[in-house]
């Protein structure tokens, strides 16, 4: 075998190994991210960019639309003081108001011992309120004795 041939031999064989080692590798694929069952009045514009938001963010959503929010909240156990627009229900965790999506995920990953988080009211800057304003509120954990911390601030 010539010094050429040799040469040409080694580069095929190191090329074949690179394309069997590059062939072999595991694809890392990002693992999907659950369904968040949503409930909000049918004329609610803020709860749609909500819904948006959750999309944009890898979510799932499935939307149901009724006229009685108070009667879903009170079922669902929601405090009064928390209250906002919309409800959600993720994991068996309930999510009211516009909190934003990496808080839910955050959540979801930590699972803490709380029943749900809420951005009570609709404060403008917060996930579907977006505006030219930007108000400072906070994402809160709540449980099911009515103890709430702060889980995040904006």
């Amino acid at each position: 075998m010539t010094k050429r041939s040799f040469r040409l031999f080694a580069v095929a064989v190191c090329a074949a190994a690179l394309a069997v080692t590059t062939a072999a590798a595991p694809t890392v694929v990002a693992p999907k991210k659950p369904t968040i069952t949503v409930y909000k009045d049918p004329s609610c514009g803020c709860c749609k960019n909500w819904i948006e938001h959750l999309i944009k963010h890898g979510y799932r959503v499935d939307a149901k639309d009724t006229p009685d929010m108070a009667q879903i909240k009170s079922t669902l156990g929601v405090p009064a003081d928390l209250r906002s627009c919309h409800t959600a229900v993720v994991e068996g965790y309930l999510i009211e108001g516009h909190v934003p999506a990496g808080d839910i995920d955050r959540l979801l990953a930590s699972k803490p011992r709380v029943k749900g988080l809420a951005v009570p009211g609709m404060p403008v800057g917060s996930p579907g309120m977006e505006g030219a304003m930007k108000q400072h509120y906070q994402v809160i954990a709540f449980d099911r004795n009515g103890a709430t911390r702060v889980f995040a601030g904006y």
